[in-house]
Formats: C-alpha cells, sequence, structure tokens
C-alpha cells in the first residue's frame, strides 16, 4: 500500500519504476510510446503513474527536446458525444505518457481548421491528431504535409498516402444496417445525411444502397442530405412527407439527423416501430433511454483513441513506413425502434392512396 506521507514531494520516474516492478528505463519507453515493452509491463506502469499522480517534467523534457510535450487535436465539433468522447480518450491517452492535450474546435469550417494547425506549428506541438472537417484531403492536411508535421487522420477518413489514418468501418456497418432492414420487409428506406461530410457520408449511402438492392432489387432508397445544418434538413423532411411520401423506415448518417426524424415524426404521431422504423448513426445516451429505444450504429470511440494515439507516439519516436489505414468494427444495435412493416398506418408502403 502507498501512504500518502510518503509522497508529499513530487513522484519521480524510480518511483513509478518501483511501484509497478520495472526498471526506471521500462517507464520512460512506456512513456515516450516504445512499442516493444511488454503489454503486461505497459499496463503496470499506466497503473503506477494513475495511482502515485506521477507527471513528467515538462521543463526538463523541452531542455532536451526541439519540440514540446504537447499533443494537438482538432475535431469539427464539441457538441456532438463522440467528439466529445474522442477528446476525452485522446486526453487520457496523452496524460499517460506525460503529454498535455490542446484541443480545439473547427466549427466545421476549413480555414478556421487550417488556422488553428498553423497556430500549433508554431506551439512546437509533438504531434497532432485531426478529424477533418471534409476528408483528408482538405486544406489543414496539405498544411501538416507541407511543414513535416507528424499527425494522425480519424474519423472522416478513408486512406491517405502522407497520413496514417483511423476511422470506423461505418461502410461494413451500413451494409449490415440496410440487411438489419431488408430482412426485416423493408423495401422503401429513406436515408438523411450531411452533404458536408462528403467521404463518409458517400461510403456510408453506397454501402447501404448496394447491400439493400443486391438483397431485393425492389427495394427504393431515397435520400435526403443538408449541406450544412440541421435546419434544412428539418424542412426538407417536412417536404419530403408533406408529398404523401412513407418510407417504412429511416437510416440517419448522423445523430443529429437521428433526433431530427424522431421529433419530426412525433410532430405527426407517429411511433416507432408500428408507423416507421428508425436507425441512427452513433449512439447516444438519449437513444438508449427514450421509449422506444432507438437502433443505432455504435462507432469504437474507446479503440479509435487507442490506434490513433499508439501509432502517433510511434511516428513521434521515429518509426517510419508507409502510412496505415486503419478501420475499427462498429457494433449495431437493432433496439425497439425497428421492427417489420406492415402493422402501422402506412402497411400499404409507397405513397399514401
Amino acid at each position: 500500500m502507498v501512504h500518502r506521507e510518503a509522497h508529499a514531494r513530487r513522484p519521480s520516474i524510480h518511483d513509478v519504476a518501483n511501484s509497478a516492478g520495472v526498471s526506471a528505463a521500462t517507464v520512460s519507453k512506456v512513456l515516450q510510446g516504445v512499442s516493444t515493452v511488454k503489454p503486461e509491463n505497459v499496463q503496470r506502469v499506466f497503473d503506477a503513474v494513475e495511482l502515485l499522480g506521477y507527471r513528467v517534467d515538462p521543463l526538463a523534457s523541452d531542455l532536451r527536446r526541439a519540440k514540446r510535450r504537447i499533443i494537438g487535436a482538432i475535431v469539427p465539433e464539441f457538441e456532438s458525444e463522440f467528439f466529445g468522447s474522442v477528446i476525452t480518450q485522446l486526453e487520457r491517452l496523452a496524460e499517460q505518457r506525460g503529454y498535455a492535450l490542446v484541443a480545439a474546435s473547427s466549427r466545421e469550417s476549413e480555414t478556421r481548421e487550417k488556422e488553428i494547425l498553423a497556430r500549433m506549428h508554431d506551439w512546437r506541438v509533438s504531434g497532432v491528431v485531426l478529424a477533418p472537417v471534409r476528408n483528408e484531403h482538405g486544406p489543414a492536411a496539405g498544411f501538416m504535409k507541407k511543414n513535416g508535421m507528424t499527425g494522425v487522420l480519424i474519423d472522416r477518413v478513408l486512406a491517405d498516402d502522407s497520413f496514417d489514418t483511423v476511422s470506423a468501418d461505418s461502410v461494413s456497418a451500413s451494409a449490415e444496417v440496410a440487411s438489419e432492414l431488408v430482412e426485416r420487409g423493408h423495401r422503401h428506406i429513406l436515408v438523411l445525411g450531411l452533404g458536408e461530410q462528403a467521404a463518409t457520408v458517400r461510403a456510408r449511402l453506397d454501402s447501404f444502397r448496394e447491400r439493400a438492392q443486391q438483397l431485393a432489387a425492389d427495394t427504393r432508397v431515397d435520400v435526403i442530405l443538408s449541406e450544412s445544418d440541421v435546419e434544412p434538413l428539418r424542412s426538407s423532411l417536412r417536404d419530403y412527407f408533406a408529398k404523401g411520401e412513407r418510407p417504412t423506415a429511416v437510416y440517419s448518417l448522423f445523430l443529429r439527423g437521428t433526433l431530427v426524424a424522431l421529433s419530426e415524426f412525433r410532430r405527426r404521431g407517429w411511433h416507432c416501430p408500428n408507423d416507421i422504423s428508425l436507425v441512427g448513426f452513433d449512439d447516444a445516451e438519449w437513444m438508449q433511454v427514450t421509449w422506444p429505444a432507438i437502433a443505432a450504429v455504435v462507432q469504437p470511440v474507446r479503440q479509435i483513441a487507442i490506434e490513433a494515439m499508439d501509432v502517433l507516439f510511434r511516428r513521434i519516436e521515429g518509426e517510419g513506413g508507409p502510412p496505415m489505414a486503419r478501420l475499427e468494427p462498429c457494433k449495431v444495435l437493432m433496439r425497439e425502434s425497428v421492427g417489420s412493416p406492415g402493422s402501422g398506418p402506412h402497411s400499404g408502403g409507397g405513397k399514401r392512396q
């Protein structure tokens, strides 16, 4: 047991080594992200770091290094549960290695995204985790490449020839959603998305449509994309339903779109799943506690953060080799908001007669 009195002074790397039962050199390797340390020793070091409240002395480190022990993180926005959770995980992982995390929101602006990145370059950050506004070919990624910055791209990316990428396997997940809906008998499905997120939205949409029509050639897939925000989407959805369109299921490719769809259902007095089924990409607490609970594609936030930081620190330490594209599997949870068509007012499918 570690007594509080024994550590009134600032814990040292030797204290961590003693607590973890390893050498100080091993502790140093773990905190620097060296990948050759045994996994069980890595975990023991991290446990000791957390127990003792150990912190690397950033001033001493800066004297030895050209770059500071700072990791930059840029995400499109902080409001969503997904990006909020990503930042939380990245911060925890950075601090485990003795680094500080500086996070900023691009507010869905590529111009702001590049400006933030330029400031981080001025601060001499050791590396950057970037979730781009659009995709891996945006101006921020170009700035990183031009200035020789070390970074990893996450979320709205597929693959890149300059940087490692880590993202959720949304293509496979969307195909699985299509299978679930078609196998339940749905033949008229509406897909909602944001046009800004071109790369990932297109991949999810194409995968969904291809699988649905592969399983049932007569499946009709309608699409509504908003270019910027949820209000245009809400307006387009109302116009769509006002024309008499009655899909038996809706698949939203982003979290706020799921809420817009559910709000419109309730405004019209429709209930899931008897009147219409609903599946959303991304999960949130409200989707789990509402009744009926909303089916969701759950992204592997923790694993994305772990993989991103792991590869980032290995690049910081000088590991070479071509960039790698990592895809982390999602989990599709078919909750009570999904059922078979035919039990509600839309049992005839298509347009209302």
